[in-house]
């Protein structure tokens, strides 16, 4: 669905402050242009660490944050995203007051910009709701992720005081009864329980919670948060659906990857890709690199940099490995992934489940193969899996011969037809969603009228 830029001005600012990760930036930055286009100004508040190029958007103003961490860095980079997020909510909090008192007073000091209305962050950042407070500025919190585990993290004091933590390794396959059907293995590790708290916390101090999900997928989940928040809920995904394919990437993509595709039969392609972030050992891209080769089906597999555990940011197919898999594979350090799952010749998605990656399979009718590596991608691969019946799930390691079972089981065999004939139904619902008079759009118009009477 493509939106028209809305003639009526809005005549106020929205403020958008995404977390620096690919898998945060996506919604939020679709968030902003819709919201544009819907009528609003947007500033989008960024910080030093993966900063999007603002030529991209020329419709939209930003302003970066001195967090001082782009120095630090560029010297010394991060062992992983945990690690930047818990320096930017110890050193952003006053760098970022500062940055909305400058927003603030540019705007009142100015006759030819529109006053700023809310602020609209990734409650991943512990500081923002405080802020935000200081200056009365109202706050949406934007939950990036599936509205499936926003009600397990909401719940993890009783399951807690339940039992279920520490995790006990004797009872990791048993289900949680409370919700399947998750398994007590797909519950968030204990490590986890701290960023979680902070993402609770802000979303529940906050004035409301836009979904990139949307009701046909997700409605009891949906209702469930509605039930336990005072404040409303707006489910308005996929967001990524209401425009053609926009530059959102953090990393560079390879365009081959399209013109490669084009000489692929239909439905043919198995396309690999597990997000920005997520690491695997050398040990498992191996057996990742003999699980395709052994396959006669075509893939495209994304190896980006950092995707091998202690690499140096390099890696090494095995020998001769380019001439097995000769011009039936194809090798990219990043792809244009929408652009990629929209295309007729690919016909399943393995993945590390993500909620952007599985938003967008089931948006384009892509049954899925799932290796969750870590956060909450256990639990997306479970409803994928054994919820929506629309993807299998790589349960036992990464072993070449599993692999290759897997892949023809999703690609070639009845089951994988009949996942395809599931998830081509759920693709149906996700494009009725978003038209006039259906769910999404009947969110989307009331979060408009929400923020113009703050």
């Amino acid at each position: 669905m493509e939106i028209v830029k809305q003639q009526n001005k809005m005549n106020c600012r929205l403020l958008m402050f995404p977390a620096p990760f690919q898998g945060h930036v996506t919604p939020m930055m679709h968030l902003s242009n819709l919201l544009y286009y819907k009528g609003f100004s947007i500033t989008v508040i960024q910080t030093t660490y993966n900063p999007l190029n603002p030529a991209n958007f020329p419709n939209l103003t930003f302003h970066s944050l001195d967090d001082g961490l782009f120095e630090a860095y560029s010297r010394c980079p991060p062992p992983d995203s945990f690690k930047v997020l818990d320096d930017m909510n110890s050193s952003c909090r006053e760098p970022f007051r500062d940055c909305i008192s400058q927003i603030l007073k540019d705007a009142a000091g100015a006759t030819d910009q529109d006053p700023v209305t809310c602020l609209i962050a990734d409650p991943m950042f512990m500081f923002a709701g405080s802020v935000a407070d200081s200056f009365n500025l109202p706050r949406i919190a934007l939950r990036t992720g599936a509205m499936s585990t926003y009600v397990v993290y909401d719940s993890l004091s009783a399951l807690r005081e339940k039992g279920c933590f520490p995790l006990d390794e004797t009872k990791l396959n048993d289900p949680v009864l409370e919700f399947p059907p998750l398994k007590v293995k797909d519950l968030p590790a204990e490590t986890l329980h701290h960023t979680l708290s902070i993402v609770l916390n802000e979303t529940r101090t906050s004035q409301g919670m836009i979904c990139n999900t949307f009701q046909e997928l997700e409605n009891d989940s949906i209702a469930r948060v509605q039930q336990a928040h005072p404040f409303p809920i707006f489910p308005i995904g996929p967001i990524h659906k209401y425009f053609p394919a926009s530059q959102v990437s953090i990393w560079t993509e390879d365009k081959t990857s399209i013109a490669w595709l084009n000489t692929k039969a239909p439905k043919s392609v198995l396309y690999v890709s597990f997000g920005s972030v997520a690491a695997i050992s050398e040990a498992e891209f191996l057996e990742v690199a003999w699980g395709l080769a052994d396959n006669e089906q075509p893939f495209l597999w994304v190896v980006r940099a950092g995707l091998i555990q202690g690499s140096d940011n390099s890696y090494t197919l095995p020998e001769g490995y380019k001439d097995i898999v000769s011009k039936r594979g194809h090798i990219v350090s990043w792809a244009p992934q929408a652009e990629v799952l929209s295309h007729p010749a690919v016909g399943g998605f393995w993945t590390h489940s993500g909620w952007n990656s599985t938003m967008e399979s089931i948006s384009e009718g892509i049954p899925m193969l799932c290796l969750p590596l870590f956060g909450d991608q256990s639990m997306n691969a479970r409803y994928v899996s054994e919820e929506w019946k629309i993807g299998l799930q790589l349960e036992k390691g990464v072993k070449r011969e599993d692999i290759t079972k897997a892949i023809r089981k999703l690609m070639v065999e009845e089951d994988g037809k009949e996942m395809r004939n599931r998830v081509t139904a759920l693709k149906e619902k996700a494009d009725l969603c978003l038209k006039e008079g259906h769910s999404s759009y009947k969110y989307l118009d009331e979060l408009i009228s929400y923020i113009l009477a703050m």
